[in-house]
């Protein structure tokens, strides 16, 4: 049900009903979440959402060492919101790295302590599934210690549907060349009108959810996200949280939530903008406050800006992502936040906020 701006942007009835809520451990619902985006105090919900997020973990805020491999940006999926995909090989800026090239970019940027890769690509029509399976075996043979954290849910699909083979036999396969888990990627906002608009020709919410569902039944962990700041209404960025908190309760794979803000540059939907610092904070809060059930909300740093991710960790968000080197996607979209950042960097920020830098693993072992 949508509440009206009028009855819920002032009320403090909103505030003190959703506060109730939580003290008597009641579940907030899609009303809730509804009026809680419509209110117009960002510190009361700030301070809601902190209080949870004080409740899971302290004063600690989470790092890791980490460095972002996009292989290839050739893809069929013509997103009209994304930034970094070339639909054909010709096209200016398009690029595929063998396998000796990407054991360079890494060993490039590779440095001891590190302990995650992180890779998407885009659906490359021209690579075949051996591709994938011996990159992450060459990845795994050379940098035994980085745990791989790769291929969306559309990945995953796409795979699928190209190579005929089910979701379950693709993820074995991956899993037997080294996969360690799934990124959160793809999602973008679950509602068809929306989804029909943006990305009308890449998988679906059912079978986004559907891919982490099997991953989850075998001992994959994952993470999930939301694009916001589009076309998207308040109902539907409420529904979308609240799916991943369904398949949350039923299989309890998803490690950490990551709002991801749109990003103008470069794009076919450049005349919207970019939303506002105060509709980054609200996302991050209200998604703390109804994901009752996944344990981290990250603040991802390159997509919010260093100062907005800084400011985060008291809004309900209780990581910050890593080192991050280096990441394209947001980039290519006008991101202006550095290309990395160093250990001691990403301690002080933290630090300066008030809370506890923890470095930690993919899977949230503490590390040291």
């Amino acid at each position: 049900m949508v509440l009206s701006a009028a009855k819920t942007a002032h009320s403090p009835d909103v505030i003190t009903a959703v506060r109730e809520k939580l003290s008597c451990g009641e579940r907030l619902d899609a009303r809730d979440g509804v009026a809680l985006f419509e209110h117009q105090d960002l510190l009361s919900i700030g301070q809601l959402a902190n209080q949870m997020r004080e409740k899971w973990h302290g004063d600690v805020t989470y790092f890791n060492r980490n460095l972002h491999l996009n292989a290839t940006n050739i893809c069929e999926a013509d997103c009209v919101f994304c930034s970094f995909a070339r639909l054909e090989s010709h096209m200016p800026n398009a690029y595929a790295m063998n396998h000796t090239q990407a054991l360079e970019w890494i060993s490039n940027r590779y440095s001891p302590g590190m302990t995650e890769i992180h890779i998407v690509n885009g659906l490359n029509p021209d690579l075949e599934f051996d591709y994938y399976l011996t990159l992450l075996k060459l990845i795994r043979q050379n940098f035994p210690t980085l745990h791989i954290k790769a291929f969306t849910a559309v990945e995953i699909h796409y795979f699928s549907k190209k190579f005929s083979l089910s979701y379950e036999q693709i993820l074995r396969e991956l899993i037997g060349a080294g996969l360690g888990s799934l990124p959160g990627g793809g999602a973008e906002i679950f509602a068809h009108r929306a989804r029909k608009k943006l990305c009308r020709d890449k998988v679906d919410a059912a079978g986004w959810l559907d891919v982490h569902r099997v991953a989850h039944r075998l001992g994959l962990k994952s993470n999930c996200t939301m694009l916001y700041g589009t076309i998207e209404t308040t109902q539907e960025k409420v529904d979308h949280l609240l799916a991943l908190r369904e398949l949350q309760d039923e299989s309890r794979g998803f490690q950490a939530f990551i709002p991801l803000a749109y990003h103008p540059e470069n794009n076919r939907l450049g005349r919207i903008g970019a939303p506002s610092a105060a509709e980054d904070l609200k996302t991050i809060a209200i998604s703390r406050l109804l994901l009752d059930n996944i344990p981290h909300i990250k603040a991802y740093w390159v997509m919010l800006g260093v100062k907005t991710a800084q400011l985060a960790q008291r809004f309900g968000a209780n990581d910050l992502d890593g080192t991050v080197t280096e990441e394209k996607v947001y980039r290519m979209a006008g991101a202006r936040a550095p290309e990395s950042m160093s250990v001691d960097e990403l301690k002080k920020l933290i630090v300066a906020i008030g809370r506890v830098p923890v470095e930690r693993t993919t899977t949230y072992e503490v590390v040291g």
